[in-house]
């Protein structure tokens, strides 16, 4: 999937809930992990976390592997490969 830098910018600083999606790469750049484990280490909602971690899905910011409840989310390759671009601004923001 080609991973466009309007969408990540859109996603990210564009639109509501990129504070929440910042954070949420942020911790899966340091460790990929669950969506429980995300939600607890946020302190936020699990089901707000699963709404940004599906919405970064589909758009190819992160990606995962598992089943269900099991399902450890990542950083994408595609998106690996702009954090250069993005990394200023997303540290600016933590």
């Amino acid at each position: 999937m080609f991973l466009s830098k309007r969408i990540v910018y859109w996603l990210l600083v564009g639109s509501r809930g990129g504070e929440n999606r910042i954070k949420i790469l942020l911790l899966l750049k340091k460790e990929p992990s669950n969506l429980k484990k995300i939600a607890d280490s946020l302190n936020l909602d699990y089901k707000t976390v699963q709404h940004h971690a599906d919405i970064m899905s589909k758009h190819g910011l992160v990606e995962s592997t598992g089943n269900r409840y099991g399902k450890i989310f990542f950083v994408s390759q595609d998106m690996e490969e702009m954090w250069i671009e993005f990394g200023q601004y997303l540290e600016k923001t933590q």
